[in-house]
């Protein structure tokens, strides 16, 4: 099971929760997961490498972990080819602003390398954990393609594909499943995900699914059947526990490890003590609600580390390691100058509390318009060619 110390935080694919208002102690998970800090060093690389700055996620440490980072570099430079690999599991019909975050990453990494990328919607996942039908299960994971393809992404790059209908239609994507379960026992499964003799076996099988996309052999559309590609996966750091799965299994079936690039999670809105959750209401801001819905959300519930009057904040100043609103700026504000300007006045009681609710409302208003105008473009027939198995544009 993945938790830290003395269960002081819990990190799973399915809850994460933090003792302290600070939030998930990142350091500790790194230590606990076995994953590397990302230094100065790797990310001067990585735009030296590109050619291109270095995202503003990577700059303030959002994207704070990885694994094997370096070896995918090192094939780049070389000219050998690589491939992008996250996901999505379709649990409502509204994406929120956390599910932005490694799609707005993996974005940039596909432009700044120029590299295909596959999308896997793991409807069935959610079939399997949450109470609702197949069919629910398989039309959320087509309104949520929707809000993936309005990120931007190219079309002649990407595959976006549900488990659903890509294990019935592709044979070797099943085989490499099967390759997986073969090589990973109940008592390893048990061990990292916590399941227990209660739970159905579907929700034993199920990581096999999620590791297979790790692996070129499972795209014969795309990669003509080759097995050795390098795969990079940005996710949050709560998928890790597949993925470490996933990195044990592929010396034993002769695939190559796939690499990680480690996202931290954007906070509830009352605080980092949990993340952003679809499901909870009050603690989200949804891809579809209005400009008055997000101003009431931030105004409302946002956690403010500001002080108990006017008077003792201009004395004292804000926190900004438990300030809610402050956290979001540094994940949708992209200006370092102003976000740096913003903690300073905070800091030191020239701002108020009110005014970086301000700051924040103006931001998140306008990301999310955005989205939406662009989503309104997006039609059933897009959706259709994104999810139709075929060869990928890509230069090796």
């Amino acid at each position: 099971m993945a938790t830290t110390d003395q269960d002081d935080q819990l990190v799973t694919p399915w809850e994460v929760t933090a003792a302290s208002q600070k939030g998930v102690d990142y350091d500790k998970l790194i230590k606990k997961f076995g994953s590397v800090k990302i230094e100065d060093s790797l990310i001067e690389r990585i735009a030296r490498v590109t050619g291109k700055p270095a995202h503003h996620l990577l700059r303030r440490g959002i994207i704070f972990s990885h694994r094997d980072v370096g070896m995918i570099l090192d094939a780049y430079e070389k000219g050998k080819p690589f491939f992008l690999y996250t996901g999505r599991g379709p649990s409502s019909e509204a994406m929120h602003l956390g599910h932005l975050i490694p799609f707005v990453f993996t974005r940039y990494l596909q432009d700044v390398f120029d590299v295909p990328l596959v999308i896997q919607m793991t409807d069935d996942e959610k079939f399997l954990w949450k109470d609702m039908s197949v069919e629910e299960a398989r039309r959320l994971a087509s309104e949520n393609a929707k809000d993936i393809i309005a990120f931007g992404f190219d079309k002649e790059k990407t595959f976006i594909f549900s488990d659903m209908d890509y294990i019935g239609s592709t044979p070797d994507f099943y085989k490499t499943i099967l390759r997986v379960e073969k090589c990973v026992t109940v008592n390893q499964v048990k061990g990292i995900f916590g399941f227990n003799d209660s739970d159905c076996i579907g929700k034993i099988s199920f990581p096999a699914i999620q590791a297979a996309p790790s692996f070129s052999c499972s795209f014969p559309q795309i990669f003509g059947g080759k097995k050795d590609i390098a795969c990079l996966i940005p996710c949050a750091i709560d998928q890790d526990p597949y993925f470490r799965m996933t990195r044990d299994a592929a010396p034993r079936l002769g695939y190559p490890k796939p690499a990680l690039l480690h996202s931290t999670f954007l906070p509830a809105l009352q605080g980092a003590m949990t993340k952003m959750s679809a499901s909870e209401a009050s603690t989200s801001i949804y891809l579809t609600d209005s400009a008055d819905d997000i101003r009431d959300k931030i105004n409302k519930y946002a956690y403010s580390g500001g002080q108990s009057t006017v008077e003792e904040h201009r004395r004292v100043g804000g926190n900004v390691d438990v300030d809610v609103s402050y956290q979001y700026l540094t994940f949708f504000m992209e200006d370092d100058e102003k976000v740096e300007k913003i903690k300073k006045d905070y800091t030191s009681g020239a701002m108020l509390t009110g005014d970086l609710k301000k700051e924040l409302i103006s931001v998140v208003q306008k990301v999310v318009a955005e989205h939406q105008q662009r989503r309104q473009q997006v039609t059933d027939q897009m959706v259709q060619e994104f999810m139709t198995p075929r060869k990928l544009k890509y230069s090796y």
